[in-house]
């Protein structure tokens, strides 16, 4: 009982790092966004920048997780990330400059990068070393909390809170959320075995194992970054849908929230990479629905499906890196999500110009679809891959990963 009770709590330190960093530091600048452009003169052009500079940060730390090796150091990067997440809130409400936007905006980005893949690799090293499922899908529904539970303060808040105070407001929440953050997540633990005495060692994929599964998740990145940017414009500018897309961003969280834990489940009865084919399949269907089906009914359908997947793909892809390098987990969860993180950048620019040339976001859903299809093929390359590469190590008298 013990066991499993400190099982919940380093759970439950993920969950409130992620709703603290992903959540309060990251995506409230998403719903705040037309509030600050509307009260604080936060012009277009220079709203995009701070997006593009918080994606910026959090490459550098994803670049800096995939360099450290050392749990402890990792455990005090992590700690501080989190304190750093609180403080890139409070920098947002304190001026109406835009480099000190900037700054928050790119801190804020290290510190998610701090929860996603520092937090997430030693709740996973954790989970394996005491003998636990590595598993990650409640760990992760902090994402689709803090999506949802952002959307829903500015709903609140905008009532009676201007930008300036609402930002104080998160300051406030993301206070709360540090503490189980921190205290909960136990000192990190660098013996080579389990508690039970079995040795934990890493067995690395092969290299072209890799490299399909890096471009694989270079195009789920494109077509989640596309959706997730640009899906509130789209919907809003869809015929009789004016003022919906905040509802399509809430329902995103919402299908998020529940998603990890879903798609574990299915992990255990179909494998990781059938699990990863089929949410693949199932996201280009919710990327496509609100410009195929229209209404209000394919904007929430379409939003209800892209959020149970695409954070569903991120928990598979992270667990099944951190499985394959048990006593360093972030290492590889740090080069999937520079892949992750590159189409981040490229995609928006790309949906920007065809946005340009065309007048309206739409073809950028079409160009995320296209990009998930691809991902998807390789993804089925990657089965054949992989049985290969389990032929050879069953030849060479070695066990799987």
């Amino acid at each position: 009982m013990n066991d499993q009770i400190q099982r919940m709590k380093v759970l439950g330190a993920g969950i409130f790092s992620l709703l603290l960093a992903m959540g309060v530091a990251r995506f409230a600048y998403t719903p705040l966004l037309p509030v600050m452009q509307a009260q604080a003169g936060l012009g277009l052009a220079e709203g995009g920048w701070l997006a593009a500079i918080n994606y910026g940060g959090y490459l550098c730390g994803a670049l800096i997780a995939s360099l450290i090796s050392d749990l402890v150091l990792k455990d005090r990067l992590y700690r501080i990330g989190m304190v750093v997440a609180v403080l890139s809130t409070l920098m947002m409400g304190l001026s109406t400059d835009f480099t000190v936007w900037a700054v928050s905006r790119f801190v804020a980005g290290l510190s998610t990068s701090a929860a996603m893949l520092l937090g997430t690799g030693l709740i996973l090293n954790w989970l394996i070393r005491h003998n636990h499922r590595s598993e990650l899908g409640i760990h992760f529904s902090g994402i689709g909390l803090g999506i949802a539970g952002c959307s829903l303060a500015v709903a609140l808040m905008s009532t009676w809170l201007d930008w300036r105070g609402q930002w104080f407001a998160f300051t406030a929440i993301a206070c709360v959320l540090l503490v189980p953050a921190l205290a909960w997540l136990p000192a990190p633990d660098r013996s080579t075995t389990t508690k039970t005495g079995q040795a934990m060692e890493d067995r690395p994929p092969s290299a072209l194992f890799l490299r399909l599964f890096m471009a694989a998740y270079f195009c789920a990145g494109v077509g989640y970054v596309i959706s997730a940017t640009f899906i509130v414009a789209i919907v809003d500018r869809l015929p009789g849908l004016a003022g919906h897309g905040t509802l399509s961003f809430l329902v995103i969280g919402l299908g998020a929230a529940p998603a990890c834990i879903v798609w574990d489940l299915i992990a255990r009865r179909t494998g990781e990479l059938n699990a990863l084919i089929l949410a693949a399949v199932l996201q280009i269907g919710g990327i496509l629905l609100p410009l195929t089906v229209g209404g209000l009914v394919g904007a929430i359908g379409g939003a209800l499906l892209f959020g149970g997947t695409f954070i569903g793909m991120v928990s598979l892809v992270l667990t099944m890196a951190g499985r394959y390098f048990p006593t360093r987990p972030a290492k590889m969860m740090g080069k999937m999500t520079l892949s992750y993180g590159a189409a981040q950048i490229i995609g928006p620019a790309v949906t920007g110009w065809l946005g340009g040339v065309s007048g309206t976001y739409a073809g950028g859903l079409y160009l995320a679809a296209a990009a998930m299809v691809l991902g998807t093929a390789l993804l089925l390359v990657l089965k054949a891959v992989e049985r290969r590469d389990l032929r050879a190590l069953a030849a060479s008298g070695s066990a799987p990963a």
